[in-house]
């Protein structure tokens, strides 16, 4: 393996205290080559300014999240919304969260009945604009607010229905990495050309009360994260690496510290599968 940053990208979440351009002069001062970017800073600031600042830094986008929420709370005009943004800012890839059960709803079977047929409906708008939707599934610990979609095996089960150029899965080692079929799953992907995304956060126990914020920094916790890059490396999947960490105490440190921490923990996993802490 190799620890150049050629494939690294850092998600914008993982440095959520710094602004759009803060981020990208940070990725430029440390050699980061691709951001994942998230539509609610990019709105903030502006998706025709924000594709400027990215493509004028000499950064690519790695992909942009989220579409998704089919049974809860996104309109279908939002979702083509998002398939527009990221035509915008140059990225081929739609990360889709794609939601629990409706409200009072205990009806798991037909809430990922209903994801599959709405993901169906954004597909030929996606294709349209030549943007990939890429399925992420998420820990069963979120099965009935954020994700009814929990397995990779899920996930695949959904993008077969379509051409791999089109719709895809993504593997965050933070939701998958407990399920034993994973890694079979994650392979089978990557050799069909559906692995969309390749994203790395750690786990630790105890969960933080906050347990969204819990996503640990690079080898801090338990997952074999090296592991997870060999695997997908050995599989074919050639595409970015990107770390999207949700983490209360890294937001409070000071962002470029926690861009160069997170630049060396990559380096670590990819040279010797021994980051230090």
């Amino acid at each position: 393996m190799t620890g150049d940053l050629a494939r690294f990208s850092v998600n914008q979440m993982t440095l959520r205290q710094l602004s759009l351009p803060e981020l990208t002069a940070a990725c430029v001062r440390l050699g980061v080559p691709a951001v994942g970017l998230w539509r609610e800073p990019v709105r903030a600031y502006g998706v025709e300014a924000a594709a400027a600042l990215v493509r004028d830094a000499g950064l690519t986008v790695s992909s942009l999240c989220r579409g998704g929420f089919f049974t809860t709370r996104t309109s279908p005009d939002d979702n083509r919304a998002a398939v527009d943004e990221a035509a915008a800012l140059g990225t081929d890839t739609l990360v889709l969260v794609s939601g629990g059960l409706p409200p009072g709803s205990r009806d798991l079977a037909g809430a990922r009945a209903r994801i599959a047929e709405a993901i169906a409906e954004l597909v030929p708008y996606a294709a349209s604009r030549n943007v990939r939707l890429a399925v992420e599934p998420l820990h069963p610990m979120y099965a009935a607010d954020r994700c009814a979609i929990s397995t990779l095996d899920q996930a695949l089960t959904i993008a077969e229905a379509f051409p791999a150029d089109r719709v895809g899965v993504v593997v965050d080692t933070y939701h998958v990495w407990w399920d034993e079929r994973a890694p079979a799953a994650a392979i089978r992907a990557a050799m069909a050309g559906r692995l969309h995304s390749f994203q790395l956060a750690d786990w630790t126990t105890p969960l933080p009360a906050g347990v969204l914020n819990g996503r640990a920094q690079l080898g801090d916790g338990v997952i074999d994260l090296s592991a997870w890059c060999s695997l997908l490396d050995g599989a074919g999947y050639h595409g970015p690496v990107e770390v999207e960490l949700f983490n209360d105490a890294l937001w409070a440190r000071e962002g470029l510290v926690v861009l160069a921490e997170t630049v060396a923990r990559y380096r670590r996993i990819r040279e010797s599968g021994i980051p230090e802490k």
